[in-house]
């Protein structure tokens, strides 16, 4: 990760990447400026938290329809928006492993881990226990100690063999 301070590059400027800190850091230089707010590091934090309250709410939004849909119980409707959710932080796995920082979010389960389990959750729910078995063996595959899946999957052995 490059410092958030470095030197001038051979132009004159370390904003000429285009990439995150041209798209991002550019704007809220310039509206402190503008605002001519004294102390930086109070706007600074301001800006933090206004950022991440605003991730907070668009980044996990198939999540959260997926979990509205859970609670109507529209559990294939709530399958394709915990897929998306999934692709979405696969793609984006930093956004992920660092959401304490980026979402504000404490919880200790990955956005991955929690959709897969979901996933899961609602393939047993419409009564598909072959792909509830396979979600919850995917989500262990890739989080060994989800004791969510562990639990998904006796229940599913548990019914099995009634």
């Amino acid at each position: 990760m490059a410092p958030v301070f470095e030197q001038p590059r051979e132009n004159g400027t370390i904003f000429n990447d285009g990439g995150f800190r041209g798209i991002f850091v550019k704007p809220v230089i310039y509206l402190w400026f503008l605002t001519g707010t004294g102390d930086p590091l109070i706007f600074g934090a301001a800006t933090y938290l206004g950022v991440s309250f605003m991730l907070r709410t668009l980044v996990p939004s198939d999540h959260r329809k997926g979990m509205s849909l859970i609670r109507k119980e529209k559990y294939n409707e709530a399958i394709n928006y915990f897929e998306k959710s999934y692709s979405f932080f696969k793609q984006n796995d930093w956004v992920d492993k660092y959401r304490y920082l980026t979402l504000l979010s404490s919880t200790r389960l990955s956005y991955k881990e929690m959709a897969l389990n979901n996933i899961a959750f609602c393939y047993g729910q419409v009564g598909d226990g072959g792909k509830a078995r396979e979600y919850y063996e995917k989500t262990l595959n890739e989080f060994p100690e989800s004791g969510i899946a562990k639990a998904g999957l006796r229940l599913l052995n548990a019914a099995s063999n009634i």
